[in-house]
């Protein structure tokens, strides 16, 4: 489960400021030509839905509306949350770890209900935010006892740019294989550091699920319910851990999934 060495960690960069634009990505010809997929292309009748989020906020940011649409539909959801998200604010005073180990999974039942989603089959693993490297090989194996075949599994693209999303990524794959479930994956983090057209962006295993103008409308809401991560923090003078063109990027009439190889 080890990252591949053909692409180092160190050229999907996050650096500071808001990445590539989302003016910038509306003009990218490769994603304009990612095929649509409908629902049963992602998830086939009875399959059970199951999200798989580093932190509080990437089950929105990564398929809020795949969660919005299964549960239209009838098919049965799950979210896994991998940590609490205890990590977002360093050294803050305003919202110190035990804060935001409290806030922040309030704000993920807050963003369910605005899309309409019932959050009864939500199992929190509690493992560390900014550690999930070191866990990884605990973190697939806890999966694997909870996942089933026939699941779809949702979850952050093994080569998103955040080490947390990328261990989640790896872990939710070997899992999935291990459980005979099929594992799709969501850039978030990629979106920032990438470029229009971008070589490194696996796009001939890409599909874009559209959107209902009403499930994007449910999903902008969704993402307001973070407010943790929304504002400034005047403890320690950081910007909102939610980018302006992350919280752009949420607002599209689609979802991006790289399909398994």
């Amino acid at each position: 489960m080890a990252a591949t060495m053909a692409d180092p960690a160190a050229a999907r960069h996050i650096g500071p400021g808001d990445g590539t634009t989302e003016s910038q990505w509306a003009r990218c010809h490769r994603l304009a030509a990612v095929p649509a997929a409908h629902m049963s292309d992602l998830a086939p009748a009875g399959a059970r839905v199951v999200v798989v989020a580093p932190h509080p906020d990437d089950e929105i940011l990564a398929a809020g509306g795949l969660l919005a649409l299964a549960t239209q539909i009838g098919l049965p959801v799950a979210l896994v949350a991998v940590t609490d998200g205890c990590a977002s604010h360093p050294a803050s005073r305003l919202w110190p770890p035990e804060r935001l180990a409290a806030e922040r999974p309030r704000e993920t039942l807050a963003a369910f209900k605005s899309l309409g989603v019932q959050a009864q089959n939500l199992v929190r693993l509690g493992l560390p935010d900014g550690g999930l490297t070191a866990m990884e090989t605990e973190l697939a194996r806890q999966l694997c006892d909870l996942l089933r075949p026939g699941d779809t599994v949702a979850t952050t693209w093994q080569l998103d740019g955040h080490p947390d999303h990328e261990a989640t990524g790896r872990a939710a794959a070997h899992a999935a294989r291990t459980a005979g479930a099929r594992c799709i994956e969501a850039p978030v983090w990629a979106w920032h550091w990438a470029r229009p057209g971008d070589a490194r962006m696996p796009w001939h295993r890409a599909r874009r699920l559209p959107l209902p103008a009403a499930i994007a409308r449910r999903k902008q809401v969704a993402i307001d319910a973070f407010a943790s991560q929304l504002a400034p923090d005047p403890s320690t003078g950081a910007e909102p851990v939610l980018r302006a063109t992350t919280v752009a990027r949420a607002a599209r009439p689609f979802e991006t999934f790289f399909l398994p190889e």
